[in-house]
């Protein structure tokens, strides 16, 4: 994996600090989730646990000794919400799913691994599809469970997929 490329924003001071402009907000917003969300993507950080938000490398750069404070964490994270990008895994708000990709596009990604690996009425258990030598070179390889089953629920609902249980194992057929 090769080391994350931190944008210009992250060396300048003032991005640690949310403006009140609204103007100049917005855009500090944007780079911030487009920050958030591609360093999930490439670090594979599925999940996000407020309480301890301050101490990832994405929300402080001690190289220039600046930090976004525990209330500017807060307002990413809801903008992240707002965008679709973050889903909050409890009503305390405490921990929530990073989405770099939708449920959904997830979702279309898996389909097209399953039609071009002729996976089609087939089934696979969900340990293959997120963790096997056939996915291994599939952006969704070591997908979050739940975020793996969020994406196959929309399969499903769109008549792709039909999810299985096996008891203590689950599967997905190809539709």
């Amino acid at each position: 994996m090769t080391e994350f490329e931190w944008p210009w924003q992250y060396s300048f001071p003032p991005f640690f600090t949310l403006q009140v402009n609204a103007d100049v907000r917005k855009t500090q917003l944007d780079a911030w989730c487009a920050l958030v969300t591609s360093w999930g993507k490439q670090g594979g950080v599925t999940q996000i646990d407020v309480t301890e938000a301050s101490d990832l490398a994405v929300f402080k750069n001690a190289s220039i000794h600046r930090a976004l404070p525990p209330d500017g964490i807060q307002v990413v994270l809801e903008e992240l919400v707002r965008r679709g990008n973050l889903e909050w895994t409890d009503k305390t708000k405490r921990r929530g799913y990073l989405l770099w990709r939708s449920a959904g596009e997830w979702g279309t990604q898996i389909y097209k691994w399953a039609q071009g690996s002729s996976r089609i009425n087939t089934v696979c258990t969900l340990y293959e599809l997120a963790h096997g030598d056939e996915t291994a070179d599939q952006e969704f390889h070591n997908l979050d469970g739940d975020i793996l089953l969020k994406a196959l629920r929309t399969l499903e609902a769109s008549g792709k997929a039909e999810l299985m249980d096996f008891g203590d194992n689950q599967g997905v057929k190809f539709l």
